[in-house]
Parts: structure tokens; C-alpha cells; sequence
């Protein structure tokens, strides 16, 4: 039977929206994750991308 953990905090990542829980690894620096992932922190001051302008 596979290890369920329901009961863990949750966020909102900055970028994308999208929850994500609590892991292991940011348990010291809970209070500073803002981000789901690498991918979105690295889009975090970049402009949502947008269609290309007309030529």
C-alpha cells in the first residue's frame, strides 16, 4: 500500500498558479518558497509570453 500524506501545507506558486505542497527538502525555508519550480522561478520577472507581432 502506497504512503499517502494529505495533511501537508499548501501554496500558491507566483508564476504559475498552480498549488504545490510541502516537501522535505524546503522545510527550514517554508516560509520563503514562492515557487513550484526551477522553470517558474526563472520566468519570474519575465512577461508572460505573448504571440509574436505582426510583420
Amino acid at each position: 500500500m502506497a504512503h499517502r500524506k494529505p495533511h501537508l501545507p499548501e501554496k500558491t506558486c507566483a508564476v504559475c498558479g498552480r498549488p504545490f505542497a510541502w516537501r522535505k527538502k524546503w522545510e527550514k525555508v517554508w516560509h520563503e518558497v514562492r515557487y513550484c519550480s526551477d522553470a517558474c522561478r526563472a520566468r519570474r520577472g519575465s512577461p508572460a509570453k505573448a504571440d509574436p507581432a505582426p510583420r
